[in-house]
C-alpha cells in the first residue's frame, strides 16, 4: 500500500509498504478520507519526539473509511461498514478512562501522533480501540470527507462545554480559521444572538463572511469599539481564542461582560507561553477562565449526529481536495494558510 510517512521535519515521503496484518481482535479499515490539521502541519515543520530516519511516523488523525477486514472476536463491527474514526484512546483502567476521559489518559495513544495514522491507504485499529469504541458507524447521508472532519468539530464540542454557550449569549471568536469556523457555527446552534469573528487576515474575515453573513467580522484596529458598541458597553458573554497568540489571551480579558467565560482553545508555541493576565478584571467581573484538549469519545460520537442531520455545515469548510499522490502539495496548501480544510480522498 501507499502511505506518507514523516522521517524528520520537512522530510514527507510518499512510499510503498506493507498492509498492515491484524490479529483476531483487530479490525483493519481502508481509508476513504483524510483531512490535514494544524497539528500536522506543526510535526511537518518542527518534527516529532521520537520520530527519526529509523522511526517514521505516517501522520493524519481526521479519518474515516470502511471495515476491510474484521479479527474473529470483533462482534459489533462487520466488513464493509463505512465508519469514522476517533484517535485518542487511553489505557482503559485508569481514574481518567473510567470517567470517560480516555483522551486525558497518561498514557494516551492517538493514530497520526504517537501511533500510525491515516495518510495511508489502509489503517490498522488495535483492540483497545476496538473495545473502546472509536469506530463510529456512519449513516449513507454523511460522505466520507465531512466524516473526517468531525474529529477537530469534537475538539470544538469539547473546548465550547467548558463555557457552557447559553441562549441569548454573545460570542467573540478570535482566530478565522477553519477551527474558529466551526466554532461559530456551534456557537449559533446553542443559541448564541451574536456572534463576533476576530483576526488578523481581512481574506480570512471575508471568506467567513462569505459561508455565513450572519457572523459579525471584526478587524483588530476596531475590536474593542465595535464589540462594546455592539454589547452596549458590556462586553461578550463568552470569548473564544482559537488562535495561537498571547496577545489575544491576554487582550480578551478586556472585552468580557460580568460572570463571562474564556477558552483558551489550542496551546501556544513553547517560547511564548506565559501569558499575562489582568487577575483584577478576572476577579471583580467573576470570569471564568477555561483551557480544553482533544475529545471524549462521546463528545465524538454527538458531533457526528450534529453533522449527520445537518446542524454544522461541513462541507462549506472544505477548500480544497486532493489525492494521496499530492500529499505534499497538500501539506504545503495547508501550511500557508490558505483556504480553510484540506483532504485526501482515495480512490478505489
Amino acid at each position: 500500500m501507499k502511505a506518507a510517512f514523516l522521517y524528520n521535519a520537512n522530510d514527507l515521503r510518499l512510499e510503498e509498504t506493507e498492509k498492515p496484518s491484524i490479529n483476531d481482535d483487530e479490525i483493519l479499515v481502508k481509508v476513504k478520507s483524510a483531512a490535514i490539521c494544524g497539528t500536522d502541519i506543526r510535526m511537518f515543520k518542527n518534527g516529532y519526539a521520537g520520530v527519526d530516519e529509523n522511526n517514521p511516523r505516517i501522520l493524519g488523525h481526521e479519518i474515516s473509511g470502511e471495515i476491510a477486514e474484521t479479527g474473529k472476536n470483533v462482534q459489533k463491527y462487520k466488513k464493509g461498514m463505512r465508519v469514522a474514526i476517533a484517535p485518542n484512546m487511553g489505557c482503559g483502567t485508569c481514574d481518567r478512562c473510567v470517567s470517560g476521559n480516555t483522551h486525558l489518559c497518561e498514557t494516551y495513544e492517538a493514530f497520526g501522533i504517537n501511533l500510525q495514522g491515516g495518510f495511508a491507504e489502509y489503517l490498522k485499529i488495535p483492540a483497545k480501540a476496538v473495545n473502546q469504541g472509536n469506530l463510529v458507524e456512519l449513516d449513507d447521508k454523511i460522505s466520507y470527507e465531512e466524516a473526517a472532519l468531525v474529529e477537530p468539530l469534537s475538539c470544538v464540542f469539547n473546548g465550547q462545554s467548558r463555557v457552557n454557550i447559553e441562549l441569548g449569549d454573545t460570542v467573540l471568536i478570535i482566530g478565522a480559521g477553519p477551527i474558529g469556523i466551526m466554532h461559530a457555527f456551534l456557537a449559533k446552534i446553542q443559541g448564541a444572538v451574536k456572534v463576533f469573528m476576530n483576526d488578523l487576515s481581512e481574506d480570512r474575515l471575508a471568506l467567513c463572511k462569505e459561508l455565513d453573513p450572519d457572523i459579525i467580522t471584526v478587524t483588530s484596529a476596531e475590536l474593542k469599539e465595535k464589540i462594546m458598541a455592539e454589547t452596549k458597553g458590556n462586553g461578550v458573554d463568552v470569548s473564544i481564542i482559537a488562535a495561537p497568540s498571547p496577545e489575544a489571551q491576554s487582550s480578551a480579558i478586556e472585552l468580557m461582560n460580568m460572570n463571562g467565560r474564556v477558552l483558551f482553545f489550542g496551546g501556544l508555541p513553547k517560547d511564548r507561553e506565559n501569558v499575562q493576565l489582568n487577575s483584577n478584571t478576572i476577579h471583580y467581573k467573576q470570569l471564568a477562565v477555561h483551557g480544553s484538549a482533544r475529545a471524549s469519545l462521546i463528545q465524538y460520537r454527538k458531533s457526528l449526529a450534529l453533522v449527520e442531520n445537518g446542524l454544522i455545515p461541513m462541507k462549506k469548510i472544505i477548500s480544497s481536495r486532493f489525492k494521496l499522490d499530492e500529499i505534499n502539495e497538500a501539506v504545503k496548501k495547508a501550511a500557508d494558510g490558505s483556504g480553510l480544510k484540506n483532504v485526501i480522498n482515495f480512490e478505489d
